[in-house]
Parts: structure tokens; sequence; C-alpha cells
């Protein structure tokens, strides 16, 4: 199974990855095969339309970390297209008894699995089994790494709503220390032509993150009108060893999304969130659910995202064997 697409301005590419574990790693035509292959589903996930591709296919959610959006969209994803879906939890299972990670991934391999969804507290852990599996294996968030499905459907969102990446200017609100969201966009803005601006408190914004091409700012209100899109970041509490600013109302007041502040961007202004979000404190919830906010489209463009990865991970994987 081939699986070749094409983008209005690049010639057809054939998919050739086995693993989707960063968006670091991807090309801007690998990315863009990947947007371009989820069009293709978004009607399909809106009619709740069933298709074939994977049929015979078995897909297991292998969860280190606690989830609802993720597990359930990529469940979702791999049952619409006619796999088999199994959810791991470690509760109950042979991992409280003393196995290792890689030999609990290896014997549910060993029940002839097709694609594994993993996700780990630990930055590197589905690439480490990348190396000792034969099934294809996807980043579902590995600590504060990357999260690549995420990535991809924050930027297929803004492609849809606004038409193109190239030339746009996203500013990324919140804590981008702890944020594997952050990573995961940041690659994939920069590759298809956006600019990125990181924003937040400085304890949570690090000087480093210059290294990866994207602007700092500490104040929200100087980067707002320049900002095309505002992706708000989620403060990750339980990755936080410390208190990192002075309180939840200080940090609402300097880089919560509220009405005032929308009224003072650019009137086409799109709001995105990966959540959970925490109503009032990164937003409001008069913006969370108002007419900028595209925070609810994520989360169906996530399914046909993840639609997208499974077929063109298993399109691979069918080549090889």
């Amino acid at each position: 199974m081939s699986v070749e697409l094409a983008s209005p301005d690049a010639e057809p590419m054939t998919w050739t990855r086995r693993h989707l574990l960063g968006l670091e790693e991807l090309s801007r035509a690998e990315i863009e095969t990947i947007l371009d292959t989820a069009e293709e589903y978004v009607d399909l996930t809106e009619q709740r339309i069933k298709r074939t591709d994977l049929r015979n296919k078995v897909v297991v959610n292998l969860f280190f970390e606690p989830s609802t959006r993720t597990r359930i969209s990529f469940g979702l994803a791999a049952k619409r297209l006619g796999a088999d879906n199994f959810d791991f939890t470690t509760g109950g299972s042979s991992v409280s008894k003393g196995e290792t990670f890689i030999d609990t991934a290896k014997n549910i391999e060993a029940m002839g699995v097709d694609v594994m969804v993993v996700r780990h507290s630990v930055p590197g852990a589905p690439h480490l089994l990348s190396q000792h599996l034969k099934c294809s294996v996807i980043n579902a968030g590995d600590g504060a790494h990357e999260h690549p499905t995420q990535g991809l459907l924050d930027i297929f969102t803004i492609r849809q709503q606004r038409g193109r990446l190239e030339g746009l200017t996203v500013g990324l609100v919140g804590d981008i220390a702890h944020s594997r969201v952050a990573r995961s966009n940041i690659h994939g803005l920069l590759k298809l032509g956006a600019r990125v601006i990181v924003c937040g408190p400085s304890t949570l914004v690090p000087p480093s993150m210059t290294r990866l091409g994207v602007e700092i700012a500490y104040k929200l209100d100087d980067i707002l009108p320049r900002c095309d899109v505002i992706n708000v970041l989620r403060i990750q509490f339980e990755r936080q060893r410390s208190g990192l600013f002075p309180s939840i109302h200080e940090y609402a007041r300097l880089f919560g999304m509220d009405e005032e502040r929308v009224r003072r961007a650019k009137p086409d202004l799109l709001l995105l969130a990966p959540g959970p979000i925490n109503r009032g404190v990164e937003l409001t919830p008069e913006v969370a659910d108002g007419p900028h906010s595209a925070i609810l489209q994520q989360v169906t463009n996530g399914l046909a995202v993840r639609m997208a990865v499974l077929n063109l991970l298993c399109g691979r994987a069918d080549e090889e064997g």
C-alpha cells in the first residue's frame, strides 16, 4: 500500500517513515503530507462515516500518563478506519509486578499489534521503544519533549481557518518550559513558514528557546497586536516542583486572555488552546466560548489528523512487509 499525496506547490511524495516520534525530525513536505491526508478525513469525521483502510490492523494505546482527548481520539480514529483498538492502563498490569517498560511493550506487540501509541512521563520513551519493536510507534506525549499529533492538529486548524501558515505570526503563551505541545508547534510552524513568539513569565520561558528560532517575550500586551494566532498553553502544575509565579490571580492578570485583550488584538484573531483549559486562568469562559475560539474545532480536527497518521504509518508497514 503506497500512500502518495501532493500539496498544491509540491511534487507528490511517498511516505517512508514507520514511526511518528516528533515534528523536529520531519521535513516540511512530510508535515504537509500529513495535513493533506487529514483534509481527506475531515468530512468523514463530521459525518461519522467508517472506512476499511485499516481492516485487520490492531492499534494499542500504551498510556503511562492520564489522557482524555488524545487517548479517545486515537481510539476513535482507529475504529473509524476499521482497525481494532485496545487501551493499556498501568493499574492492574504486570508493570506493578516489576515488569520493565520494554518487556511490557514487547509482550503486547507479540499479540499481533501493528501500531503502538505511547504516552510516557519520561522524554524519549517512545524513541526507545521504536528501537526495540517491529510495529509502528506513535509518540502521544513524552514528558516535556514533544506531542507531535497535538502540534499537527493545532497547525491543521490554523491552516483550515486561515488558509495558510506562511507569513502568519503565532503566539504561544503560557508554560513554555514544561510544554511538549509548545515544542511540537514550534518545529512544525517554523518549517511551514510561520513566525513564532513564545510568551510567559520569565520563570516559564527559558532563554534557550531562542535556539529553536523563536522570539521571546515576557509581556503579552506587547506582542498581542502583532499576532494572527494565540495558542494558550495550560499551566502544568503537575510538572512544576515549586511555585514559578506569585499567584494564579497574578498570572491571569498578566497573561490570561480576556475580553479586553481580545478587543485589543487583530479583528480576526484566532484563539487556540490544546486543553485541558483552566478557565479563569489562561482564558476567561467568555473568550473560551467566544467567536475567536477554535478550541472545540481543534478536538474535531484531532480525529482527522490521527486518522491520517495511522493510515500513513500502516501504509508504510505494509510496504515493508
